[in-house]
């Protein structure tokens, strides 16, 4: 027979009430009667019933991470991310993939599987600005990435247009002035790759260098294959360039390959800055300059303010969170 908080009581001397205030860490008990119960439930191997527990107080004790591809390093690393800040906080994750699809993103925010969690830290890549009322969902939701911005969500998210601008002057800082890009999309008004491309063109104006679209890489997804595809086209070109900003780490990675196999030394020929700041990137030959979106940073602050909201601790109007930045100089692209 399993043992029940009528044997703990019965052991500790104590009242069912005061077994279960000891489980629940009510603050208001004293030391001496917290002892004798933790002792009743370490003899009697106690466990305490999760399932009861979650339905009084209306909670599962889970939430759920949906992202677009656990496949592309930066979504897997954040995910892990996420998983551990919820474990440090008690919280089981349930991570969900839509493949970029906006079909299974909008599904999903309709989804009787979500009735399983407590809420959802949703990354959308398929939904676009156009589907901002969609995330106004009757549980607790806190958005990420860059397809939608001013909804009626918690937003946490990076300065991508800062950063990107911060990566380009770092290479115009180097002497560098045909920067070439690797992953804009064709077309794209808002979202990651529009943003950086933004940066990229701030950056060079101020410096009083023309945008050239001779050596812009356009790409679709954003795996290794698509940065050394794309720069196998812009070599193909002819155009000259001295610098290459990827548009995320991994499309750098592929590039720089390319660049070596076609006799190009990187950096002495070639400069490379990624973004994303992908453990990765730090092992590779040479080491690959990069920018730390603040992805630690927005993990733990995704976490946190989903619990929040599921607590009921915030009534505010939805936030935008921003995260912080830097450059992760390496051997790619080392100051001068």
């Amino acid at each position: 027979m399993a043992v029940t908080l009528h044997d703990v009581a019965r052991l500790a001397s104590v009242s069912i009430k005061t077994v279960s205030n000891v489980i629940n860490d009510y603050p208001h008990i004293r030391p001496a009667t917290r002892e004798k119960v933790e002792a009743a439930i370490a003899e009697l191997g106690y466990t305490p019933n999760l399932t009861a527990r979650n339905l009084r107080s209306g909670r599962t004790g889970a939430i759920a991470l949906a992202l677009p591809d656990l496949g592309l390093p930066y979504f897997a690393e954040l995910a892990a991310l996420v998983i551990q800040e919820a474990e440090a906080a008690g919280v089981v994750v349930l991570v969900e993939q839509t493949g970029a699809d906006r079909t299974r993103e909008l599904d999903l925010l309709r989804s009787p599987r979500l009735k399983l969690t407590d809420g959802l830290i949703f990354s959308p890549l398929g939904m676009g600005q156009q589907d901002a009322a969609a995330l106004d969902v009757s549980f607790p939701l806190v958005l990420l990435g860059e397809r939608i911005f001013d909804g009626p969500a918690d937003h946490v998210t990076m300065r991508n247009v800062e950063a990107a601008r911060a990566a380009t002057e770092h290479l115009l800082a180097q002497g560098r002035r045909r920067i070439a890009v690797v992953g804009a999309h064709e077309g794209e008004v808002l979202g990651s790759a529009a943003l950086r491309l933004q940066g990229y063109r701030a950056a060079l104006e101020a410096a009083g260098i023309g945008y050239d679209e001779t050596i812009i890489g356009y790409t679709t997804l954003w795996h290794r294959a698509n940065g050394a595809d794309s720069m196998r086209e812009l070599l193909a070109r002819g155009g000259e360039f001295d610098a290459v900003f990827g548009l995320n780490d991994t499309l750098a990675l592929g590039a720089m390959r390319v660049l070596q196999e076609s006799g190009r030394r990187v950096p002495d020929d070639v400069a490379v800055v990624g973004f994303d700041g992908l453990d990765e990137a730090a092992y590779s030959i040479p080491s690959l300059t990069t920018v730390d979106p603040g992805r630690a940073w927005i993990a733990k602050t995704a976490v946190s303010t989903l619990l929040e909201r599921i607590a009921g601790a915030v009534e505010v109007p939805a936030r935008t969170l921003l995260a912080d930045y830097s450059i992760l100089e390496r051997e790619s692209a080392p100051s001068a």
